[in-house]
């Protein structure tokens, strides 16, 4: 994998960039639909590339393992082949599922031990593992095991743990180097800064990930519930140390202010379940702000959901019938949501790279950043 950086805004810390995967380049800044179980919720395929514009999706390491599970995985010849995308692929290593799973998992040194939401079987997700499984799924970019830690988090705890999660960053690395890709072309291999809220322990993170000379880097921690002037004082601190010419992923962050706001500290790759999520609860995020289609309001506005987003779901379909979608309970309502909400944050990302290479990302930030989060 090989990043071009392509043009750096005047008046802030934004970059627009191009990353070359064995599967294709992605321009940056972008958006990464997440396909969690080798599906986007709701989407297909074809709606992904033709109407949303996806350049790349994500996979997740913890579901995938346990289903389909490796085997079958291994059969197809990889996710790309088993789900039919023929784009970039990236796959989350599972140490937010293992975050999320604190019930049910046991961390030490050796690695997580977990229950399977699923069934309740016992695993064990290990460094080493974890490159293995990827190296299965066959993603083109892949995450370092880590440990991501709650908020708020007593300082000591984020201390100890972020010292395994480098510890772990080493066996990951002399894993992904000691073995190779099983379906003919390269993966990548990203680090993980972690470190919590506890600015020495972000700057100390983002140091020893720069260290790796990796071809990129990704910022985890973040967006797991603390305010969001705190998500950009660490997301800035990091960016200051991290490489400038490797791309930079925040993952799971977040709604379009976020996203702005981190594009103009220097973040390149985001990734999120807000849009689908949201979507199939009937939250649209619009060119012009943010609508609960399930609002009486919109019984009879028979006016495209998004007449200036253009795209086929958003102009084709009225607030009227998708108000009358959700109150039916109709499939249809959450995949006409998912896919307009989706086709949104790929122009958001897309019109953010525009401004950055004419040099009037600022003002444009300054001023979506507000309209955008309007409740309409």
């Amino acid at each position: 994998m090989t990043f071009d950086l392509v043009a750096q805004d005047p008046h802030t810390k934004a970059r627009a960039g191009v990353v070359h995967t064995a599967h294709g380049s992605i321009e940056t800044p972008i958006f990464m639909p997440v396909g969690t179980v080798g599906s986007v919720k709701a989407v297909h395929q074809r709606e992904l590339k033709e109407d949303i514009k996806a350049q790349i999706i994500l996979g997740n390491t913890y579901h995938l393992y346990l289903r389909p599970g490796l085997d079958v995985l291994r059969q197809a010849g990889g996710l790309h082949k088993f789900n039919g995308w023929d784009r970039p692929i990236l796959t989350d290593s599972g140490g937010y599922q293992v975050y999320s799973l604190s019930k049910t998992r046991k961390i030490k040194e050796e690695g997580v031990k977990f229950r399977s939401h699923i069934d309740g079987s016992q695993h064990l997700f290990s460094p080493e593992g974890v490159m293995d499984i990827q190296r299965v799924i066959g993603a083109d970019i892949i995450m370092a095991f880590d440990e991501c830690t709650p908020w708020p988090c007593e300082y000591d705890y984020a201390s100890r743990s972020l010292d395994m999660t480098h510890r772990w960053l080493k066996r990951c690395i002399e894993r992904f180097d000691s073995t190779e890709g099983l379906y003919g072309y390269q993966q990548t291999l990203f680090p993980i800064v972690q470190g919590s809220t506890f600015k020495d322990l972000r700057v100390k993170s983002a140091e020893f990930v720069a260290e790796q000379g990796r071809e990129g880097n990704a910022i985890g921690g973040l967006s797991v519930g603390e305010p969001a002037e705190l998500m950009y004082e660490m997301t800035e601190i990091v960016c200051d140390i991290l490489p400038k010419d490797k791309p930079r992923y925040l993952m799971g962050v977040g709604t379009p202010a976020n996203i702005l706001e981190n594009i103009a500290l220097g973040v390149d790759m985001f990734d999120c379940v807000m849009p689908t999520r949201n979507a199939r609860n009937g939250m649209l995020f619009t060119t012009q702000g943010i609508i609960n289609i399930k609002n009486k309001k919109w019984e009879a506005d028979f006016s495209p959901i998004d007449a200036e987003l253009g795209g086929y779901a958003s102009t084709f379909y009225t607030k009227s019938y998708l108000r009358h979608l959700f109150q039916s309970t109709e499939y249809l309502a959450g995949m006409v949501a998912s896919v307009h909400n989706l086709s949104f944050y790929l122009w958001l990302v897309g019109e953010a790279r525009q401004r950055i290479q004419t040099g009037t990302f600022l003002e444009w930030k300054e001023r979506m950043v507000k309209q955008l989060m309007v409740r309409l």
